[in-house]
C-alpha cells in the first residue's frame, strides 16, 4: 500500500455502443461511486456503466 495519498479502491467505469471501456473515476467509497453510476444513468446516455473494485473484475 502507498502511504502517499487517499486510498481510492472503486472505480467506475462506462462501456460505449462499441465495446469500449473507460474509467470514469475512482472513489473512496462503494456507495460513493454507485451515487456517480446512478447520476450518469438518470442523464439518458446509451452507454452501461458499472462499480468494480480494484482488484476485482466482473466483467
Amino acid at each position: 500500500m502507498n502511504d502517499s495519498g487517499p486510498v481510492l479502491p472503486w472505480l467506475v467505469i462506462r462501456q460505449d455502443d462499441n465495446g469500449n471501456r473507460y474509467r470514469v473515476g475512482r472513489y473512496a467509497t462503494e456507495d460513493e461511486a454507485k451515487r456517480i453510476v446512478a447520476t450518469l444513468d438518470g442523464k439518458g446516455h446509451k452507454q452501461l456503466y458499472w462499480v468494480e473494485r480494484i482488484g476485482q473484475t466482473t466483467h
